[in-house]
């Protein structure tokens, strides 16, 4: 077969057929091409196959599913919460991580009053409170925390000391083998706070600015599960080949280690978003409210004298406790007045012991003439050691008991979950894994504003994402899901009151831009 070559100039090229693809016959030297309307009419009156109907032309606008129309919708809520929340959440999270490394500190700044060379034998605690009281004779000795093993010190706890801010007390650090005192410092809260760790958990909670500086934690807690939620909606929502860092660069390369952190860090967020709020001034209240309506609440020893009768407390009523509340926080000292009768110290908490209060315990003076004392363990590993005994001053018998056991679901889990927040439950693994994540958390806002910043192509930070995206949502979505958001807002107050804020602002600015004639309406970009 002959190859005919075209160059410029050559007529003699060999022509195909648009719709069968074979080559025509050669023309001849006077051939003359077909009239342009002829031919572009053959290119568009293309016979119909024959062997079954036309296919229907694609629908320009296929129908999304609900979860695909929630995306814009998650996006741009991301977006703004990240962009307008992200400060507060970065100081909880700087904040969080000091914390985290404040228990190891406290034992290497405080080593002096914290332990002691092991002696052979321990002195009785009474004494060992006389000499606390002897070195400190100021205020009252509102609980007394014994040695729990060798080489630690008993701390005497002394309430309305002059000087000492009243919402904390002062511990006095009692050698127990020899009675002598190694020191004196304030201590805060039932974790037994000394001044390093209470001065950066305070940071962490309000900023030391109060009850005015409590909204900041509560902004952070209220908002970091919608975005860790909403990230994780968004980050599997996205094809799994463009979650791989390798091979990733600029935007999407920071978009990937955002969303893989993210991911990876998303469970412990969420969770210490839930149990943050559980300290908060509003959704705490609510929490608390809650927890009382459906008899959730963290029940207490009953310190009630009167209520013990003949029995002494023996029987199934000192097992369970009951919901009972009575004075175990009170400041007397031990034995109510000068002429009550009173067993001591080291007699109550032998009776304590003989009933199975064990590790670590806290001895609390009663309160008045018709109270008892209290042991009550305050070991906070998991498990969780937190039964207490009341135990009569006059007779040393316990009058009840309390079990952890016992406790309702809810109050457990609280417990459990404070523990985990601040480091406690599990020791140094706790610690660590709290200040994993809060560095993750840090990394996460570094990312997101980089991101932003990329999005403006790296001189200025992007534009934001359009509006409208939740037009797109169906009614039976939208509907409930607006009732879902109102019902939370009301509970999460500093989650509701900036959302409507936000939304407020959103539809002011897009009412302007509309009479200017800028409107940004549209469907967001997924």
């Amino acid at each position: 077969m002959t190859h005919v070559t075209e160059t410029p100039g050559n007529s003699l090229t060999r022509p195909l057929d648009p719709w069968t693809g074979q080559v025509t016959t050669r023309p001849g030297p006077h051939h003359r091409p077909a009239p342009r309307r002829a031919r572009h009419a053959r290119r568009t009156h293309r016979p119909r196959p024959v062997d079954g109907p036309p296919t229907p032309p694609p629908d320009p606008s296929p129908r999304r599913s609900a979860l695909a129309t929630l995306r814009p919708l998650a996006l741009r809520l991301h977006f703004y919460a990240g962009v307008l929340i992200a400060p507060f959440l970065l100081v909880a999270a700087v904040t969080g991580l000091l914390y985290a490394g404040s228990y190891t500190a406290e034992k290497i700044v405080y080593a002096d009053e914290l332990t002691v060379p092991v002696g052979d034998r321990k002195l009785p605690v009474a004494r060992q409170v006389a000499a606390a009281r002897e070195a400190h004779p100021r205020g009252e000795v509102s609980a007394v925390r014994p040695a729990a093993g060798g080489g630690e010190t008993t701390r005497v706890l002394l309430s309305g000391v002059p000087g000492v801010d009243p919402e904390r007390t002062l511990a006095v650090f009692v050698n127990p083998y020899t009675a002598e005192v190694r020191g004196a410092l304030e201590q805060y809260g039932s974790s037994g706070a000394l001044p390093l760790r209470t001065w950066v958990s305070e940071l962490h909670r309000d900023l030391h600015l109060g009850e005015t500086g409590r909204l900041y934690s509560e902004i952070a807690a209220s908002w970091l599960w919608v975005l860790a939620g909403g990230g994780l909606v968004l980050w599997f929502g996205r094809r799994r080949a463009l979650r791989k860092v390798r091979g990733s660069a600029g935007r999407r390369r920071t978009l990937t280690l955002h969303g893989t952190v993210g991911a990876w860090t998303a469970a412990g967020l969420i969770f210490l978003s839930a149990t943050g709020l559980t300290w908060s001034a509003y959704a705490g209240q609510s929490i608390g409210d809650l927890r009382e309506a459906v008899g959730q609440t963290t029940p207490t020893v009953s310190t009630s004298l009167a209520s013990a009768g003949d029995s002494g407390g023996e029987g199934e009523h000192a097992e369970h406790g009951g919901n009972a509340s009575g004075g175990t926080g009170g400041a007397g000292r031990p034995g109510a007045s000068d002429d009550a009768k009173d067993v001591g110290l080291d007699a109550v908490l032998a009776a304590a012991r003989d009933r199975g209060i064990s590790g670590p315990v806290e001895v609390v003076p009663p309160a008045d003439a018709s109270s008892a004392y209290v042991v009550k363990e305050i070991e906070r590993g998991f498990p969780g050691k937190q039964d207490s005994a009341a135990v009569d001053p006059a007779t040393g018998k316990v009058v009840d008991v309390l079990r952890f056991d016992d406790y309702p679901v809810l109050a457990k889990l609280t417990r459990w979950g404070i523990d985990a927040h601040s480091g406690t439950l599990f020791g140094l693994a706790n610690q660590v894994l709290l200040g994993a994540v809060a560095l993750g958390l840090v990394l996460l806002i570094v990312w997101g504003y980089r991101m932003w910043w990329q999005r403006g192509r790296g001189s200025a930070f992007g534009r934001p994402l359009p509006r409208g995206a939740w037009q797109h949502v169906p009614a039976y979505v939208l509907v409930p899901l607006m009732a879902a958001v109102a019902v939370l807002g009301y509970f999460v107050p500093l989650l509701g009151i900036p959302l409507v804020a936000f939304l407020a602002v959103d539809i002011v600015l897009g009412e302007i831009a509309y009479r200017r004639g800028k409107r940004s309406y549209g469907p967001a970009d997924a």
